[in-house]
């Protein structure tokens, strides 16, 4: 009979996961349990993913706010330090910024406006718009803001994320002096010590500002990027993918972990003679189209994936078949002639027009971003998806 189910994501149970367990043998064991449990069998290409929050855990890849304070005196002198294009988050960048902010005796607070990076809106472009100023140039101190916009909360989180983030800071022992710019170089006004906290620009960013005379210049994933009185760290990403964890403590990103993906593997082909791709993901990559708000606050949606799941996806669309080329058939005839351009595609499908709207992404940012929804952030405890029938066509 015909195969009549394509793509199934499937969040699977596993055990809370603490620190020093064996995670590829945990993944292995749950992947095949919950196979066994609901009927169905593993296939090659299959996708097992793990959630990059239980890889960290397991590594206990850890560090205190004590220990962020005293990378960032280390390195950036501990004076007044310039504090540049965080993203507004309570989770991913509010501990970070107490840390940061016991490490200096002053932090100016550079916000961009009218939102972060990944789009958590402090205003909205209406407003700006209402204002009169023009984003791409003018500076505005707090008192300006304030006289313009008044106070504006997060519409999910209900947060003044200015007041929050400038509260924070005195909390941990530091002045403050909040502004509002989206040109990276106005910070040299107030420092010459500044600390850029984008994620996706940061190289474009820690360039402009050397260029433009600054003294020292760190990126977050300048920070905690080796060990601090024995933390935990990441090598290359730094605090970058960062978590909290306690209110005194943050969970990094994973650090590397490719032999990991690479023992899932090995060890599924042992038990089951399939051949699966395993990949860690983080957020996915996707926006919000009510909040406005892009998903991918880590580096990277995935830090480590095994060899099949590089690329992108190469596929022909259907609808532009069926709608040009064979126009004039119908219902087994078109079917048969769709199967054939699929069976026939040779190389890569870049610059063909039967190609046109299938997503050009990355394999990983794609399944990433499916696994990702698939898990959610909260209590559904599946932090390992399997994808199954990803890699299938029409013709399978």
């Amino acid at each position: 009979m015909e195969r009549k189910i394509g793509t199934v994501s499937r969040g699977v149970r596993c055990p809370i996961i603490r620190e020093g367990d064996n995670l590829p043998e945990i993944v292995v064991n749950s992947v095949l349990e919950a196979a066994a449990s609901e009927g169905f069998a593993l296939r090659d290409r299959d996708v097992i993913a793990v959630t990059e929050s239980v890889v960290a855990r397991s590594q206990g890849n850890y560090a205190t706010i004590e220990d962020i304070a005293a990378d960032v005196k280390a390195k950036l002198g501990g004076g007044t330090i310039g504090v540049i294009f965080p993203i507004l988050s309570r989770n991913r960048f509010a501990i970070c910024l107490k840390g940061i902010a016991m490490g200096a005796k002053k932090i100016v607070l550079m916000l961009s406006y009218p939102s972060d990076e990944v789009g958590n809106a402090l205003i909205t472009w209406d407003q700006v718009d209402e204002a009169g100023i023009n984003p791409y140039s003018d500076v505005l101190s707090l008192e300006k803001y304030r006289e313009l916009f008044g106070e504006n909360k997060h519409e999910f989180t209900g947060v003044d994320y200015v007041q929050y983030y400038a509260d924070l800071i005195r909390e941990a022992g530091a002045e403050v002096e909040v502004i509002f710019a989206n040109q990276a170089k106005t910070i040299l006004q107030y420092t010459d010590c500044v600390l850029n906290c984008d994620i996706h620009t940061r190289a474009r960013t820690k360039r402009i500002l050397l260029a433009a005379g600054a003294k020292v210049v760190c990126s977050l994933d300048d920070i905690l990027n080796a060990p601090v009185n024995g933390s935990g760290c990441n090598e290359r990403y730094g605090l970058l993918g960062s978590n909290k964890s306690t209110e005194d403590k943050i969970k990094l990103f994973p650090r590397e972990c490719q032999g990991m993906v690479e023992e899932i593997q090995a060890s599924i082909l042992e038990k089951t003679g399939k051949h699966v791709e395993v990949m860690v993901y983080g957020d996915g990559a996707f926006k919000d189209p009510q909040g406005k708000i892009w998903e991918l606050a880590d580096p990277v949606v995935s830090p480590a994936f095994t060899n099949g799941l590089i690329g992108t996806p190469n596929e022909l669309k259907l609808k532009y078949l069926a709608d040009n080329d064979f126009k004039n058939l119908s219902g087994v005839a078109l079917k048969d002639a769709i199967s054939a351009a699929i069976k026939a595609k040779n190389g890569s499908l870049v610059g063909n027009m039967a190609s046109q709207g299938t997503t050009p992404r990355q394999l990983t940012d794609l399944i990433g971003s499916l696994c990702d929804l698939t898990s959610g952030s909260g209590d559904k405890g599946t932090p390992v998806v399997l994808v199954q029938g990803y890699f299938d066509n029409f013709t399978d």
